[in-house]
């Protein structure tokens, strides 16, 4: 690992714990996340720390997924940890399919307010399944766009918009004749409403994941994000380095949840010695530092993958299934040892159970992963049986 990378690290865990921790009771947490005032406000106390969107360099550039891997698994030791950082989806997911795919004016305009922390954004790809629409099968996707001169023309619905309330900047996919586009928009558009924000079980993401019904959108031709037709190999570029971030910023608040439920189980007494000294309870915690290592390295191998070059689309898979159902198994052993603290309000425990078992559903559930997976073995088998 490089030294850059294990100094910004260490920089982001001192922010974080000395920071950003004590943060977690403030009443600007709410159930569809911490408000954009609170938000902004650990923003500003990132970029005085020299921690702010801290994978990506002054030039532009990025550090690398191996890199980026131990930033942001610092930064998930707290739930606000990676919106004061600036390193939580979907902006940076966000972001990073922005200076892949983006023109020079559009990394102008609709980039630099998201790296700088000035902006937040959403991703508009999720329809409504109700409608036959394109939930986790995109290529069922029914919003539609239209040229009309020098405009396109957008209509469809969309949910499960993450942070749509409050954001300055959209990345909206539609389907053309040529097949699926994405465009950059600005946000708020009376076009774009917002239906409902959802009651949901995680809490971590400001705006929270909204309902949007989308009538006569019109957007400039030149805000289309690279070319017609294109989309789905868009979203597979912004989609495997974005599972693999999830999985890291969540890696970082389960170390954390075991951290505490470690030290309780150390502290409290029960039938005449510790917790800890009883085996249910200390097998439990020892499980858990095996499930956090096999993360690291699925984590490790991924973005090693990635940094060869690769699209990485299966390995990304792999470690989303991996590493979220490793997660679950992490903060349901935390709950269990703490007992009714454990489901309590009193510690990030009870969030960070509520957090993962959304992981295991968002970026594509366990069983599409799995699906996708053997979709490939039925595949090379062939090709090896006429090899």
């Amino acid at each position: 690992m490089t030294e850059r990378a294990q100094a910004i690290a260490a920089k982001i865990e001192t922010f974080i714990r000395d920071v950003v921790i004590p943060y977690e009771k403030d009443p600007r947490c709410g159930s569809h996340g911490p408000s954009d005032e609170l938000v902004q406000e650990l923003r500003d106390k990132a970029r005085e720390a020299g921690v702010l969107t801290p994978h990506i360099l002054a030039d532009g550039s990025h550090f690398t997924q191996r890199e980026t891997a131990i930033a942001l698994i610092k930064t998930g030791l707290s739930p606000l940890g990676p919106l004061a950082c600036n390193t939580m989806a979907p902006d940076e997911g966000n972001m990073y399919l922005l200076g892949k795919v983006g023109t020079s004016e559009q990394k102008k305009r609709f980039l630099d307010q998201l790296v700088s922390g000035a902006s937040r954004s959403a991703f508009f790809m999720t329809e409504p399944a109700g409608d036959n629409g394109a939930g986790s099968d995109p290529s069922m996707m029914l919003t539609t766009c239209k040229l009309d001169g020098n405009h396109w023309v957008i209509n469809g619905r969309k949910t499960f918009i993450t942070g749509a309330d409050g954001a300055k900047v959209g990345i909206v996919m539609a389907k053309s004749d040529d097949g699926a586009c994405m465009f950059l928009v600005d946000l708020p558009d009376p076009a774009i409403r917002i239906v409902r924000v959802l009651e949901t079980i995680d809490s971590s993401m400001p705006g929270g994941h909204a309902e949007i019904d989308i009538d006569n959108l019109r957007v400039p031709a030149d805000q289309m994000l690279g070319a017609s037709g294109e989309g789905f190999k868009y979203a597979q570029i912004r989609l495997s380095p974005a599972r693999l971030s999830h999985c890291m910023r969540w890696l970082g608040l389960c170390m954390r949840a075991n951290e505490i439920a470690s030290d309780y189980a150390c502290r409290r007494n029960a039938f005449g010695k510790p917790l800890v000294d009883h085996e249910g309870v200390g097998f439990m915690l020892a499980e858990n530092l095996i499930d956090i290592k096999q993360c690291e390295l699925m984590i490790d191998w991924c973005a090693s993958v990635l940094d060869s070059g690769s699209l990485g689309t299966n390995e990304s898979s792999m470690a989303k299934v991996a590493v979220s159902e490793a997660l679950m198994r992490i903060a349901d052993r935390c709950v269990q040892v703490m007992g009714g603290m454990g489901v309590s309000g009193d510690t990030i425990v009870e969030q960070a159970f509520r957090e993962v078992r959304a992981f295991r559903i968002y970026d594509g559930p366990t069983e599409v992963h799995k699906w996708s997976l053997a979709k490939k073995i039925k595949r090379d088998w062939k090709a090896a049986q006429h090899g």
